[in-house]
């Protein structure tokens, strides 16, 4: 009796996991290959009519150790 009782939980463990594996398998495949390339994504997105941001140098906003 104390076999049975590790043996069914490891039986159910092993068909939750594969059960998890099968359904899931198709989906993954179908995302990855219904995903638009990098170009066509920037495209869709109208990012060449963003406007151009200036970055400010920040190389002053921790100075360096104070000499003593």
């Amino acid at each position: 009796m104390r076999l049975a009782i590790p043996a069914i939980a490891v039986v159910a463990l092993i068909v939750v996991a594969t059960t998890m594996l099968w359904s899931r398998a198709p989906s993954i495949g179908l995302t990855s290959a219904a995903m638009p390339s990098l170009q066509e994504l920037h495209v869709m997105a109208g990012v060449h009519k963003l406007p151009v941001q200036e970055i400010e140098d920040q190389s002053l906003v921790y100075p360096t150790a104070e000499k003593r």
